[in-house]
């Protein structure tokens, strides 16, 4: 008689650190009031509740502080400190709620391509999610910007779908790799590419580390925030806000240095210290004087 084998449960290194998660306030975080059930329906609401709430940003980095993304703090920022964050930040919070309400959900990494060609090979960098639900596994990412989808997508090989006005479909690149992109004016836009394999909150350490430490990461050389809406997308970056609606042309706004922290409030929901301010307003009279002397020198 061969003996029943016993699956061993996975140390705590591969698991999201789900005790400790205030579901309450994350779900409050987020003015979430819809079913918690681990159903397709569920994820699809609390995925649009989450990037309605929650903006992706690197404000952080910027004033001098620390990306950690160990679950107390990323509830100390994300939730209590009502801020934003990145992608390693963002969704390792968010399948940390969906493991706690019952979702098997899973992480992956992704090689970024922002209008790249499929066949470029960039670097593993960007945390995002793989949720087993209604019979499928559905990409699942709230941290990609504001060019992200806002609803799961199936895992399906040429699959098209549209998440409101915003268009997005899913191939398979000549090296294997499942291919995220999303139209934009009417054409196909390289957003990123992932393979099926695990991703880590180990892993995500390392690569949060390079993001917000590399003097080459954009993370560190500007100041980003954005927003991904249902019917209105922001970016800004340094002093230049872009505007992005479903059809037309981006609308640019050039902001004022001392206009920046208003903006942030206002567009973004962003809550910053005093000193935080401070130091994002010198930071922005630098970045407005270089502008400055720049279209000097070019007259």
């Amino acid at each position: 008689m061969q003996a029943e084998t016993i699956a061993q449960p996975l140390h705590e290194s591969a698991r999201w650190e789900t005790a400790a998660l205030d579901l309450e306030a994350y779900l409050a975080r987020i003015d979430y009031q819809g079913p918690v059930t681990p159903s397709l329906e569920t994820l699809k609401a609390l995925q649009q509740a989450h990037l309605t709430g929650v903006p992706f940003e690197n404000l952080e980095i910027i004033t001098g502080g620390e990306i950690r993304i160990d679950l107390e703090s990323l509830q100390d920022k994300l939730v209590r400190r009502r801020r934003g964050g990145y992608c390693h930040e963002q969704n390792i919070l968010f399948a940390t709620v969906l493991d706690r309400l019952g979702f098997e959900v899973a992480g992956r990494n992704a090689r970024m391509l922002m209008g790249d060609d499929e066949r470029v090979v960039t670097p593993l960098g960007h945390t995002m999610l793989v949720v087993k639900v209604a019979g499928g596994d559905w990409l699942v990412d709230v941290g990609v910007g504001n060019i992200g989808p806002r609803e799961p997508i199936l895992l399906k090989e040429d699959s098209e779908v549209s998440h409101g006005p915003w268009e997005y479909r899913l191939e398979r690149t000549p090296l294997g790799f499942w291919l995220l992109r999303h139209k934009r004016n009417g054409e196909w836009f390289n957003i990123y590419q992932f393979s099926d394999e695990p991703c880590y909150r180990a892993d995500s350490g390392e690569y949060n580390y390079l993001a917000s430490h590399h003097p080459a990461s954009p993370f560190v050389r500007r100041i980003v925030a954005q927003h991904n809406g249902a019917e209105v997308r922001l970016a800004l970056t340094d002093l230049e806000l872009k505007i992005f609606r479903p059809g037309r042309e981006p609308e640019l706004q050039r902001i004022a240095a001392d206009e920046l922290a208003g903006v942030l409030h206002e567009r973004f929901g962003l809550e910053l210290t005093p000193e935080q301010e401070s130091l994002l307003l010198r930071r922005a009279e630098t970045l407005a004087e270089a502008t400055s002397e720049g279209e000097q020198l070019g007259t």
